[in-house]
């Protein structure tokens, strides 16, 4: 399988604003951010809840705690994924009881990373509720599941890959849809 990049979805100056918007949404929709945490899917949805979080202290004046999931051991792929898959740390070091999460992942697909996520969170404490917070909503749910804040809805076929860059692991900010070359 090959990849061929096809369109730039988001430069850097459009993830921003898409965060901010974000960012402002979280805090209207709360009335206020003193009950939430913010807690991103281990890899590129570690970094996007960290800039909320800086984003929601430069409005607010507040700090909100921001944690790391790793959903690893909750996939229902799991078997597919590696003979030896490779588990890192979960780094949610508050208590989560009777708290908003806002949950933050790159791309929403299919909704089987937020249900692991969500299965995680669960095993951890016992949340007020749990909003969902992506850059991209690319359809073709299997699951039930619809994100609270969207930086961009994108409609793609399944022979597309929506790949989500960031600075923290690739050096640049860029969202690209690829399309998916049968080799």
């Amino acid at each position: 399988m090959e990849l061929r990049e096809k369109h730039v979805l988001m430069d850097e100056m459009a993830m921003k604003r898409a965060l901010i918007r974000i960012t402002h949404e979280i805090i209207e929709k709360n009335k206020g951010v003193e009950n939430v945490v913010i807690i991103g899917i281990r890899r590129r949805g570690g970094p996007l809840a960290y800039r909320i979080a800086e984003l929601i202290e430069s409005i607010e004046g507040f700090k909100v705690p921001v944690g790391i999931l790793d959903i690893t051991l909750y996939r229902d792929d799991l078997t597919t994924l590696a003979s030896q898959p490779q588990v890192h740390r979960t780094e949610v070091n508050f208590n989560i009881n009777n708290k908003i999460i806002i949950l933050v992942d790159d791309v929403l697909y299919t909704g089987r990373t937020v249900r692991a996520a969500l299965d995680a969170l669960i095993d951890i404490g016992r949340p007020k509720c749990i909003q969902l917070a992506v850059l991209i909503d690319r359809g073709h749910r299997e699951l039930p599941i619809k994100a609270d804040f969207v930086g961009k809805n994108v409609p793609t076929s399944k022979m597309e890959n929506v790949s989500v860059s960031v600075k923290e692991f690739d050096d640049k900010d860029l969202v690209v849809i690829q399309d998916i070359i049968d080799s």
